[in-house]
């Protein structure tokens, strides 16, 4: 049975909550003695929104999600426009430190931008019928005398397509033609659908119950053609005599 008590932290855009989840004992064999054992772990979920954080409160956050052992789990809930990149890249570190294989992202509304990479950096990538993500090209700005201007343009846009490709062309959610595109100014906007076709989802919730990506797009089809054929059947039987032809 889960405990109860939480914790919850909050920064300006981000809120933490933390569970501490009991051991479990499973029997397998009851006469022999042999049990499976869960051990007690922290179930950690952030709720994302804008990655823009200009107090101290981010901190908050990311220092208790630091404490993590490797029992424990890390859940996104993501309903982001995006944001610093700068900050983005702190959570990239943070999974890949203390949470790699053991995150689970939900796309509960949109996520665009920063948070389009946010929510490809789970390891499991849980959307809904309408969720909608969108990628694109950062945004930047620089200050300072021409040479340092030039020196730094050119420095940061290095870093930033390396790490921009790492997550959505190293995964294939971008063909490599794609990002070149988005590099000069398209933008992808998706749906579900392209989503699961992509698979940038792993699952969707749908009917109360989380699905897989690819079993969601037969449930799709088979419903596009159950109403197809509902419709033909619909007209045939409505038809009157002066739509036949002699």
């Amino acid at each position: 049975m889960e405990n109860k008590k939480s914790i919850d932290i909050s920064s300006e855009e981000h809120t933490l909550f933390v569970k501490h989840i009991p051991e479990r004992k499973k029997a397998l064999d009851r006469q022999n003695k042999v049990y499976q054992i869960q051990p007690k772990y922290r179930h950690f979920t952030v709720h994302i929104g804008k990655f823009k954080e200009f107090k101290r409160g981010l901190h908050a956050v990311l220092n208790e999600l630091r404490g993590a052992s490797r029992e424990d789990v890390l859940e996104l809930r993501i309903n982001s426009s995006g944001g610093l990149v700068s900050e983005g890249k702190q959570f990239y570190n943070l999974i890949q430190e203390k949470f790699y294989g053991r995150t689970v992202a939900f796309l509960d509304n949109h996520a665009y931008s920063m948070g389009a990479l946010m929510f490809c950096m789970a390891k499991r990538r849980v959307i809904y019928p309408y969720s909608d993500i969108m990628f694109h090209n950062y945004s930047s700005g620089a200050s300072g005398k021409g040479g340092e201007i030039h020196s730094r343009v050119k420095h940061e846009g290095k870093i930033l397509m390396k790490f921009f490709r790492t997550i959505v062309v190293d995964n294939d959610f971008l063909t490599a033609a794609e990002f070149e595109n988005m590099l000069i100014g398209q933008d992808y906007w998706m749906d579900a659908k392209e989503m699961c076709k992509r698979k940038i989802a792993t699952h969707v919730v749908y009917n109360g119950k989380q699905v897989k990506a690819k079993k969601y797009l037969k449930l799709l089809a088979n419903s596009m053609d159950g109403g197809i054929k509902k419709r033909k059947k619909e007209k045939v039987e409505y038809s009157s005599p002066s739509d036949s032809k002699s």
